[in-house]
C-alpha cells in the first residue's frame, strides 16, 4: 500500500472495498479479457472483484503492463520496480498507454478520463494513481522528472561534489540515477589502483537526494517554499554497506520521508546497482527552514502617457530612471 494513501487513511490496517456480486459467467468475462495475460494477473483480478481488497492491484496493474510491454523488456517487471519510466524502460507510447487504461477499466470496472493520464510516467506513478482512484482517494501530486540540469539550477551543492545524474520526485519520495564514471576526485585516493566508491559518499549521495525533495516534492502552506540555505545533515541511524561499487556501475538511488515536522525531516534511503543492494540507511535526519515564496511578477503595459510625440519614444518615468541606472 503506498504510503501517501496509509496517511490518508490514518491507518495501517487493510482498507477493503465493498465487494460487488461476482457472477460465474463474470469470471469467464474476466478470463477473456485476461487471456493474453498470466494466471497470476486472473487470480489476483478475480479476488480483488470478489473481495474488493485493494492489496490485489498491484498484481493487477503489473499484470496489465507485461502484456503490452515486448517480451525482452518484461524481465524488468519482474520485481515490479516503481520507478521504472513506461516510456524510456519500457517502451509505452501513447497509443499502447491508452491500451493499458482500456483494459484496466474493464477488469476493475472503473472509469479513467484522459487528462488524469498525463502525468503517469513511471510504474509506481500507474500503480499509486490505480490505488487512489479506486479507494476513491484525493490523487498525488504528479512526480516531476528533472535531469541533470535542472537538478544542478536548483540545489545548493554543486559540482564536482554533485551525485544526481538523474531523478524523479512526487509527494511520497523521490528516485535518482548516478554513474560512477572513474573520473571523481576521491577515486584517486580510495585505493591506490583499486577506485571503489565510499560508503561515505554513497551516503552523501542519498543525502543530497533528500535534499531535492525538500526543494522539489515537500509539501509546504502556499505562501511557503523551503529555503536552500537551511538544509544541513544532522545524522544518520542504521547504515549498511552490502557491495563494493567500481567504476561503471550505475546507482540507483531512492529515498522516502519518514517524519516532517519543521526543523527536522527523517527520511529513509537505499541504494541498488541492479538488482543487488549496494547500501541502505534507516534514518537520515536534516534540519531545514522556509522562505517566503517569489511570486512572479505579471508584466503590464506601460501607460500610454509614457509615450512622447510621433517618433514613439518613451519618456524616461522615474521608475525607468531608476532601472536605467
Amino acid at each position: 500500500m503506498p504510503e501517501s494513501v496509509q496517511s490518508q487513511l490514518g491507518s495501517n490496517k487493510p482498507f477493503v472495498l465493498q465487494a460487488k456480486p461476482f457472477a460465474p459467467e463474470d469470471e469467464s468475462s474476466l478470463r477473456e479479457s485476461l487471456k493474453r495475460c498470466s494466471p497470476s494477473t486472473f487470480e489476483a483480478a478475480v479476488q480483488f472483484r470478489k473481495t474488493g481488497n485493494p492489496e490485489h492491484l498491484p498484481a493487477v496493474v503489473i499484470g496489465v503492463i507485461e502484456r503490452f510491454v515486448e517480451p525482452d523488456l518484461r524481465i524488468k517487471l519482474k520485481d515490479a520496480d516503481d520507478d521504472l519510466r513506461l516510456i524510456e524502460d519500457l517502451g509505452v507510447d501513447s497509443l499502447t498507454m491508452m491500451e493499458i487504461v482500456i483494459l484496466v477499466e474493464e477488469v476493475l470496472q472503473m472509469s479513467i478520463n484522459n487528462d488524469e493520464l498525463r502525468n503517469l510516467r513511471t510504474v509506481g506513478d500507474v500503480k499509486t494513481f490505480i490505488d487512489c482512484k479506486v479507494r476513491g482517494l484525493e490523487l498525488p501530486k504528479p512526480t516531476k522528472f528533472l535531469p541533470i540540469e535542472q537538478i544542478a539550477a536548483v540545489m545548493p551543492i554543486q559540482p564536482p561534489f554533485l551525485f544526481l545524474n538523474e531523478a524523479s520526485v512526487s509527494s511520497s519520495g523521490a528516485n535518482g540515477k548516478y554513474k560512477i564514471t572513474g573520473q571523481e576526485f576521491f577515486l584517486q585516493g580510495h585505493f591506490k589502483d583499486n577506485p571503489v566508491m565510499p560508503a561515505s559518499i554513497m551516503l552523501e549521495a542519498l543525502g543530497q537526494l533528500a535534499v531535492l525533495f525538500l526543494l522539489e516534492g515537500a509539501s509546504t502552506e502556499s505562501s511557503k517554499v523551503v529555503s536552500p540555505t537551511t538544509i544541513f545533515f544532522t545524522g544518520c541511524e542504521g547504515v549498511r554497506a552490502h557491495r563494493l561499487c567500481r567504476p561503471g556501475d550505475i546507482l540507483t538511488l531512492s529515498i522516502k520521508p519518514k517524519r516532517m515536522k519543521m526543523p527536522l525531516a527523517t527520511f529513509e534511503g537505499s541504494i541498488r546497482v541492479g538488482q543487488e543492494k549496494a547500501a541502505i540507511a534507516e534514518e537520515i535526519t536534516m534540519t531545514f527552514g522556509f522562505a517566503e515564496a517569489v511570486m512572479t511578477p505579471v508584466p503590464t503595459k506601460e501607460p500610454a502617457a509614457a509615450v512622447n510625440g510621433a517618433n514613439g519614444t518613451h519618456s524616461p518615468t522615474p521608475l525607468r530612471a531608476a532601472v536605467n541606472t
